[in-house]
């Protein structure tokens, strides 16, 4: 499975990377929502792993365009924030609730 990872944090998504390639997926990162974009225009993944906060803007921009480009791949939300409106406006945007 390819997997993109989206974390601005490089310590952060190099870890996630080490531990999935380990584990036989293909693994690609992104640090900003233009990269990451660009990406998602290209390639299609198995399973995206997204960080909400990015330096050149939010992660939830990504999520919307994934939907307005007709894309299925799996999202996992990947964030320190906690609040009730960022859970909402994710899941209703399509990311997916794995534990609280």
């Amino acid at each position: 499975m390819k997997v993109l990872i989206i974390e601005d944090n490089n310590d952060m998504a190099s870890g996630i990377k080490s531990g999935l390639s380990g584990e036989g997926y293909v693994c690609e990162m992104a640090q900003s929502v233009d990269m990451a974009l660009e990406k998602i225009r290209l390639y299609d993944y198995g399973c995206i792993l997204l960080d909400i906060s990015l330096p050149d803007g939010s992660g939830f921009t990504i999520l919307e365009k994934l939907r307005q480009l007709g894309k299925n791949d799996g999202v996992i939300i990947i964030s320190a924030k906690d609040s009730l409106d960022d859970k909402l406006k994710g899941l209703s945007l399509g990311g997916r609730r794995l534990f609280d």
